[in-house]
């Protein structure tokens, strides 16, 4: 089975998203190799922006097996994120 996916889609004028990103540095050392994050500049990346739907920034998406698991809006915890992650990596 393949890992999760965590897409971070966000944008370099955003200030919640920078927010998210030392969230997400924590979410990489607690879950190590078990999860692959993305980060996706929707500026750079219409495309996936579109194809995810993405109205809002940042916005988390959560993938597994080419299904979506979770989508979230806004910041969100590491310690959340690892709570919604781990059932998938096992």
């Amino acid at each position: 089975m393949a890992k999760p996916i965590l897409m971070d889609f966000f944008a370099v004028w955003c200030g919640p998203c920078k927010l998210q990103t030392p969230e997400l540095e924590k979410l990489k050392e607690m879950m190590g190799d078990a999860v692959e994050i993305k980060k996706i500049d929707v500026d750079d990346n219409l495309d996936l922006a579109q194809k995810y739907g993405i109205m809002v920034v940042p916005t988390l998406v959560i993938e597994k097996d080419g299904e979506i698991k979770e989508r979230l809006e806004g910041v969100t915890p590491a310690d959340t994120l690892a709570r919604m992650l781990e059932p998938l990596t096992e």
